[in-house]
This record gives structure tokens, C-alpha cells and sequence, in this order.
């Protein structure tokens, strides 16, 4: 678990980006409070000796790949059995907390830069990563030192997803819209192996991530996080 130090920043449509999406606006200023977050993206190793199973379509990828194919009612099954193990409150990050923490203090479209060319250092993406997953903490770290935080699965928050929640969203520890959001989907973020539309679904603020909490695929994962 890294320590993620509190801070304020600017989430949304990064200054310049002509990529973005209607939902990544208004760009606003966030205060998040210190947090500890996992280095890696959860494996299929840690997920089966907490659940006893492994649901990963790419298996043969091994105990230290991402474990992917499980949906947002999946993952709160192995946070439940991992806090009972542990006597911790692990949980999943939200929305403005993941963007925090991927952005490292970063205003660029990627926490590399802005030159598209820099994804391949940081990130497994459709153009690199040859339609499957790789083990966790290949590529380079952000400046908080979490690995893939774009690129190889993208990982669901626990907020709901609402288009227009940017409109109105909290400015301290903003936690999502109501259960009842009229899209009834749990947000995923920070792209993956599988997206054919370029670099431009692996950006920081890319919110195109979402679905039903009942469905999962094998380009879905997670990471933890705990309060401080």
C-alpha cells in the first residue's frame, strides 16, 4: 500500500485536450484527503488465496497478471472476505480519488506528458500490449509510485456514474452520485489492453468506463485502497 498524501487538485478535461469527452467538463477543483492506495493492481494470485478462485480469462498470464473478469459485486465479495482476514477496511478507491492518485500531480493528458508517444513507457494499451494482459509493475510508476494505473485492465471505483455529476459534485472527498443515478452503472477507470481507439482511452481523465455492477469482462480489474 503506498501512501497518498492529501492534496487539491483540478479533475477533468485537461487544459489543451481536444479529446474530450462532454462528461470530463467542467473541469473543478477537488480537495481529497490522505488515503493509501495499492501499488498494483489486485492479481490473480492475491485474489485466489482470498476467495479461493480465480475467474481470469487469461490464466496462462499467471499469478502476478491482473485478475480480470470480475464484476463490481465480485470485487466487494473479495473486499468483505479481505477485510475479515485482515480486520482492515480495504475498500474500493472513488472516482476522484483514482484521478487524484493516476494524475500525480500531473495537468497532462497522461501522467507522462502530453505526447502520445510516452504511453508505451507507462501503460500496456491496445498498441503495445498484443490483446492480452501482462504481470503488474512493468511499466514505469507514476510519481506516487502506483503501477499501471492506465493500461492493462482498466479498475472499477465505487462511485455511480452520472454525466452530469461535475456539474455538481462535492469540492472535498467528492464520493459519486446517489445509488439511484438513472444510468444504474459503477464507473471503471484507466483504460486497457483491449481498446481499439488509441492512446486517447488511456488519458486521466477519461471517464468512458461503465457498466452494470453485474457485468465483468477480461479487461476489468481493481485496486484497493484504505482511509487514513
Amino acid at each position: 500500500m503506498i501512501d497518498i498524501p492529501g492534496g487539491t487538485f483540478e479533475m477533468g478535461c485537461s487544459p489543451g485536450d481536444r479529446g474530450c469527452r462532454s462528461d470530463e467538463s467542467p473541469r473543478h477543483t477537488v480537495t481529497i484527503s490522505a488515503f493509501k492506495m495499492s501499488a498494483y493492481e489486485i492479481t490473480q494470485g492475491q485474489y485466489e488465496e482470498v476467495r479461493g478462485g480465480n475467474p481470469s480469462s487469461f490464466k496462462e498470464c499467471g499469478s502476478n497478471c491482473p485478475v480480470e473478469n470480475v464484476n463490481w459485486d465480485y470485487v466487494q465479495n473479495f473486499i468483505e472476505e479481505l477485510n475479515s482476514l485482515t480486520g482492515k477496511n480495504y475498500r474500493l478507491p472513488t472516482e476522484a480519488e483514482w484521478e487524484y492518485a493516476a494524475r500525480a500531480g500531473t495537468t497532462t493528458k497522461w501522467y507522462c506528458g502530453d505526447d502520445p508517444s510516452c504511453v508505451d513507457d507507462i501503460a500496456w494499451w491496445f498498441g503495445n500490449a498484443e490483446l492480452k494482459t501482462h504481470p503488474v509493475g512493468q511499466k514505469q510508476a507514476n510519481a506516487m509510485g502506483l503501477y499501471d494505473m492506465i493500461g492493462n485492465v482498466k479498475e472499477w471505483c465505487s462511485d455511480w456514474y452520472d454525466s452530469d455529476y461535475y456539474d455538481i459534485s462535492p469540492s472535498t472527498d467528492p464520493q459519486g452520485p446517489d445509488e439511484d443515478s438513472a444510468t444504474a452503472q459503477k464507473l471503471l477507470r484507466g483504460g486497457d489492453w483491449s481498446r481499439s481507439y488509441g492512446t486517447e482511452w488511456c488519458r486521466s481523465s477519461y471517464r468512458g468506463g461503465r457498466t452494470a455492477p453485474t457485468y465483468g469482462g477480461s479487461d476489468m480489474g481493481f485496486r484497493v485502497c484504505l482511509s487514513q
